[in-house]
């Protein structure tokens, strides 16, 4: 599903209406149809009038339609334009005008003693639906529409946002100044970046993305993506009747060191519950004994390691080398360490490897400030760094990667000519050729030391299943977080730890591939139906 941003949207409109000769009334009247139609299935049984509080612009034509729709069906509305009939133009005009035809009333707020009556009225309706301000807003809002918000904030009745919820900025998702949150959202084309970032996202409720005619051949281009579901399912590998274990990989592990075999044992797991037919976890020969008592499915090969450090030794190199010759993919680096010998073996996996490798945790730590072996890599490579990792890597602070955690993500993947995973809230991954994806699902429970381990299983079994590096890491990213929110939606988020996420793997992967499970408060929802 791609995402896209107030300019790139504008184009689309633009292309659809000027190139392709598509009516701008079509788009309007398509907008608000499929508006009232996602209104009915959110709010079934409404009680009350539908207050419907309009903008000058297109939006707010939007919400005209809506209205039309409403008395159409018998449903009491009232309308409120703040601002006056002469400012209202083009299609907004027309849709206003056909209101007056109809004998539907629509009231002009245009003081903010005209909020007092419009308030009042407001306290007593069943829904509100928010046409004022549309995705073109990008400075703060003030005055008159500011004091609405305001007091429409206030009020008990549920929001439904046309395209966006007012006061919230497209592209960043930043309350500019004061912004109304909606129980629901809906948004036409294609979701808007601001809405799925946080903040916007706790501002958008659960959000609809519809069709309104404009041909999606328009969109294919562009570079940024949002996970959905379907997408993701279809990136599962199949599992022939006939299949064996060989044809599913084979993954090294190459992970732990003194202290740190939790991390070691949680990625090659997750590893086998993401598929691989077979999982190999490479430890520090004195750790071995350890790991062969903690694990049951997965093998382990002892490795040399460095003296008196129980971490993975420069000496590994040869044994490694002579394991892989017919083995398929590499994880590296959770729980290793960063003793200098260790270092000096992680560069020298990622520079010369050959086959298809995802880095993460200390495998990260120990390539900052040595990162020339990323730009020369023998094979393809997937970094997953947290805030704190990604900074060291890149010479930032922590809080200056979460403030540009999009850009600084296709930035670092284009340099280094490598997929990038950086994890955190709305986790993106972002490919070497420009294109990113912002994943959808996961929440605060994953705040949990080891989970970042298990996603690094993930897509080291997905890989291994071979599956190419920017397929396995938006679906090791999407089912991780997925997985999360099984969990959190049975049990509550407080108290989950790592190993929980495999141990709802099997239930939430089946519910999953079937299409049975539930949406939530929040989630993101998709329907191309006009009709």
């Amino acid at each position: 599903m791609k995402l896209v941003t107030a300019s790139e949207m504008r184009e689309l409109d633009r292309r659809a209406i000027q190139d392709l000769g598509i009516p701008s009334l079509v788009l309007m009247e398509n907008a608000g149809r499929t508006t009232y139609q996602i209104l009915r299935r959110e709010f079934p049984e409404l009680k009350g009038e539908v207050a419907v509080v309009a903008g000058r612009g297109n939006n707010g034509g939007d919400g005209f339609v809506v209205a039309r729709y409403l008395a159409n069906a018998g449903i009491p509305v009232a309308v409120f334009l703040l601002g006056s009939r002469e400012q209202v133009s083009n299609d907004a005009r027309v849709n206003l005008e056909i209101l007056a035809h109809l004998g539907i009333a629509v009231a002009e707020v245009l003081t903010e003693a005209d909020l007092n009556p419009m308030i009042h009225r407001l306290a007593k309706a069943g829904l509100i639906v928010d046409a004022l301000l549309g995705t073109g807003l990008n400075s703060p809002v003030t005055g008159l529409m500011a004091a609405a918000i305001e007091r429409l904030n206030h009020l008990r009745a549920p929001v439904l946002a046309v395209d966006i919820p007012t006061g919230l900025s497209a592209d960043t998702g930043e309350v500019l100044g004061v912004a109304l949150k909606a129980r629901v959202t809906v948004t036409y084309g294609w979701p808007k970046l601001g809405q799925v970032l946080a903040p916007g996202r706790d501002y958008v409720g659960r959000l609809w993305q519809v069709d309104i005619g404009i041909p999606p051949i328009l969109a294919r281009d562009l570079p940024l993506e949002l996970a959905e579901a379907r997408e993701m399912q279809a990136l599962l590998p199949s599992r022939a009747f006939g299949s064996h274990k060989g044809n599913f990989g084979h993954l090294l592990v190459l992970a732990g060191s003194v202290g740190k075999t939790g991390a070691a044992a949680l990625a090659a797991e997750a590893a086998l519950r993401a598929g691989a037919g077979l999982v190999t976890l490479g430890v520090p020969a004195s750790l071995n004994d350890i790991l062969e008592v903690k694990l049951t499915e997965a093998m382990t090969l002892p490795l040399p390691e460095a003296a008196a450090a129980r971490a993975l030794g420069a000496a590994a190199w040869a044994p490694i080398v002579e394991f892989l010759d017919d083995k398929s993919t590499v994880a590296l680096g959770p729980g290793i360490g960063t003793h200098p010998e260790t270092r000096e073996l992680v560069a020298r996996l990622v520079r010369d490897l050959a086959c298809p490798m995802v880095i993460d945790a200390d495998g990260i730590n120990n390539l900052a400030g040595a990162t020339a072996g990323l730009k020369d890599a023998a094979g393809p490579r997937i970094l997953t760094p947290h805030p704190g990792e990604m900074a060291r890597l890149v010479g930032l602070t922590t809080p200056e990667v979460q403030a540009r955690r999009l850009d600084l993500a296709r930035d670092t993947a284009a340099k280094f000519g490598v997929t990038l995973v950086l994890k955190g809230a709305q986790t993106v991954v972002a490919a070497p050729d420009g294109r990113a994806c912002l994943n959808s699902t996961g929440n605060p429970a994953l705040a949990s030391g080891g989970t970042g381990d298990v996603l690094t299983g993930l897509i080291g079994g997905f890989l291994a299943q071979g599956l190419a590096p920017w397929d396995a890491a938006r679906l090791g990213v999407y089912l991780h977080g997925l997985a999360a929110d099984f969990f959190v939606s049975r049990y509550g988020q407080q108290g989950m730890i790592a190993g929980d996420l495999l141990a709802v793997w099997p239930q939430m992967l089946a519910e999953f591939s079937q299409g049975l499970i539930p949406l939530a408060e929040g989630d993101i929802c998709f329907t191309r139906v006009i009709s």
